[in-house]
């Protein structure tokens, strides 16, 4: 079988290269396309990627930047931390426009894309609903806007199985008719890693293909088929059962390797089974143990490299018809405080008028 059938699914560009090294871990020289930033803020851990030709051949992902922001605090919904998470996405989204010249009087049109029916989908039209939009404003009451605020219009185009309509053809619709200088379009994305559904925020300035996360690729909007700047903002809600299999097991061999290290220390006794180890629970990479300790662990299982086992476990689990997407049971707070925080970001990084300090009046 094709090696491509087995591919996790994932929008993110960070994840993507992982799965290259991963797959290719002979051939790291190949990866001189891409360029890899990190920067911690905080709390937060900062990655930007260049890709260029070279690079996107490799590991599937177009050419250009992509950003992404994590954080594991994000899962509490903290207020305050919100805040914070949307002025460094307005910074990150103030920079991609910087670089691709987009000046304060620039008309932007904002997409929200998903099905506002389905919560782990509706990122976009939930950010659409509380987005600072200024287009009617400049044109019927202009004494309401300031030079500091921009002409931003939105909406939200649906889904095809409501509409009927493909969702890039609405989009180009609508371009055509308002003209917009730059598109900032939201989408619900799908990950490899449970750690980054619903901690991770990915800006880039590549477009989007509509719903490629769970392989029902849809005409692309970008700026090769618009003729405009197209930045998209897209956040993990979803992963496969394979992914969450695979993490299973890593847990389970980072969790006997840190209480075998432990069991090690002069005085310490390995616990039983069944006792409590929540506080241990923040297992890391460092933590998995070597490859002979996994095989006496988990047998052939934990021998298998990671696209091995990936490609085992969906072996398993096709034929069954058990590979769900699948999303967290407080999927419905959650969606509702990250769209929150893109909303807060956008309008930020859009009006001058909007700050930090008085984010909050601008949401609807």
């Amino acid at each position: 079988m094709n090696r491509k059938d087995f591919m996790p699914r994932t929008d993110l560009a960070v994840e993507a290269r992982e799965m290259f090294v991963e797959q290719n871990p002979d051939k790291q020289h190949e990866l001189d396309g891409i360029v890899i930033n990190e920067y911690k803020e905080d709390e937060f851990k900062l990655t930007r990627v260049v890709i260029d030709e070279n690079g996107a051949d490799r590991v599937g992902k177009k050419p250009g930047n992509y950003v992404t922001v994590e954080a594991q605090k994000l899962r509490e919904m903290d207020n305050p931390f919100g805040r914070q998470s949307a002025a460094i996405l307005s910074q990150e989204i103030k920079r991609l426009m910087n670089e691709h010249g987009i000046k304060q009087d620039a008309r932007c049109l904002i997409v929200g894309l998903g099905n506002s029916y389905v919560t782990p989908d509706a990122l976009g039209p939930f950010t659409v609903n509380k987005l600072y939009v200024t287009t009617h404003l400049f044109k019927l009451h202009p004494e309401l806007v300031t030079e500091e605020d921009r002409s931003v219009s939105a909406f939200t185009p649906g889904v095809m199985g409501l509409t009927g309509m493909e969702t890039s053809d609405v989009i180009f619709g609508v371009v055509r008719k308002t003209n917009p200088d730059f598109m900032i379009v939201i989408d619900s994305l799908a990950a490899r890693s449970i750690d980054r559904v619903n901690t991770t925020i990915q800006l880039s300035d590549t477009g989007i293909n509509p719903g490629s996360g769970v392989g029902n690729d849809r005409k692309e909007v970008s700026k090769d088929t618009l003729n405009i700047p197209v930045f998209s903002i897209g956040i993990p809600t979803v992963v496969d059962a394979v992914t969450i299999t695979n993490d299973t097991i890593d847990y389970i061999l980072k969790h006997f390797g840190r209480e075998m290290e432990e069991k090690d220390k002069p005085g310490n006794a390995l616990k039983p089974a069944g006792m409590d180890f929540g506080e241990r629970r923040n297992l890391t990479d460092e933590d998995l143990p070597d490859e002979e300790a996994r095989q006496t662990y988990l047998g052939i299982v934990g021998a298998l490299k990671e696209d091995e086992k990936r490609q085992l476990i969906r072996e398993v689990l096709r034929p069954t018809g058990h590979n769900l997407i699948v999303t967290p049971k407080e999927v419905d707070e959650l969606v509702e405080y990250m769209s929150k925080i893109v909303a807060s970001g956008i309008n930020q990084a859009l009006h001058e008028s909007v700050t930090p300090e008085n984010a909050e009046h601008y949401l609807k």
